[in-house]
């Protein structure tokens, strides 16, 4: 089957345009870049999918043990960019899926001009030299509470994860986003994002690399929004006037204009 079909594939903009791909984190769907993606369609081919288990993909193909690992659903990425015969994309991952954009251009760097990774983390537990924001204790707790009860687990955490306390609203929303994947689905997806490591990646990477980092996110921390721009030859930071962890939805008009202003950037040759 066509990866297209399996990830509720659609393509909007310029079909001659420059394409520009946006790639939703753990417990979204491509409706997640609804208040962003748009803004791009004047000058961009703009390529929205649902990761495996999310919105409108097959669930029919899913496939446990593929999905067991960050590197299936990075290679579902991968087989998108092929089947549109991509060039010189650039490709925005948030949350986890920066780690799966960073794994698409190391597949295929030929194909991918540059990369943007909103709110990302290589690693989310605290290491002697490393701090990624959370104990191994405290990941044990989040899964195991996670799998005894999804529903509850979606309804507490997704307003942390968001922020924004004052507009309640965004939580609900990131809830029930949450609430629509499948409990087994969900919990093997973020037992592979929890328990990954993808620091070995960072130096690696060879397209220029924007990180949109936010205050207060209790996911990813400024301090690793810090590393992973240190981390890559050719990352640089913008700090967010934002709170939470979802500036797509919180903070669409700032995340836009500094994703527009660095996709403007990659083609001004210096003096």
């Amino acid at each position: 089957m066509s990866a297209l079909i399996r990830h509720s594939v659609s393509v909007s903009g310029r079909p001659d345009g420059p394409p520009i791909v946006f790639v939703h984190g753990f417990g979204c769907d491509k409706n997640m870049w609804r208040h962003v993606a748009p803004a791009f369609e004047a000058e961009h081919r703009v390529v929205l999918m649902d990761l495996m288990g999310a919105g409108g993909s097959d669930l029919a193909t899913y496939d446990p043990e593929r999905y067991s690992t960050l590197e299936g659903y990075a290679a579902d990425v991968t087989e998108v960019v092929r089947e549109l015969d991509l060039r010189d994309a650039v490709l925005v991952g948030h949350s986890v899926s920066a780690m799966l954009v960073a794994m698409t251009q190391l597949a295929e760097p030929e194909r991918v001009k540059a990369l943007v990774m909103v709110a990302p983390s290589p690693r989310y537990t605290d290491t002697a030299d490393y701090t990624g924001g959370f104990a191994e204790e405290d990941i044990d707790e989040l899964l195991e509470s996670l799998g005894s009860n999804y529903l509850g687990w979606s309804a507490a955490m997704a307003p942390a994860i968001m922020g924004n306390a004052e507009r309640p609203e965004l939580g609900e929303e990131l809830t029930e986003t949450f609430c629509r994947m499948d409990p087994a689905i969900a919990r093997r997806f973020a037992t592979a994002t929890f328990r990954s490591d993808s620091r070995d990646l960072l130096p690696r990477i060879s397209a220029p690399t924007l990180v949109l980092q936010c205050t207060n996110d209790v996911i990813a921390p400024i301090s690793v929004g810090e590393y992973v721009a240190e981390q890559v030859p050719a990352g640089s930071l913008v700090l967010l006037e934002a709170t939470g962890h979802c500036p797509n939805l919180s903070a669409p008009t700032q995340t836009t204009a500094a994703i527009d202003s660095f996709v403007r950037g990659l083609d001004v040759v210096p003096a």
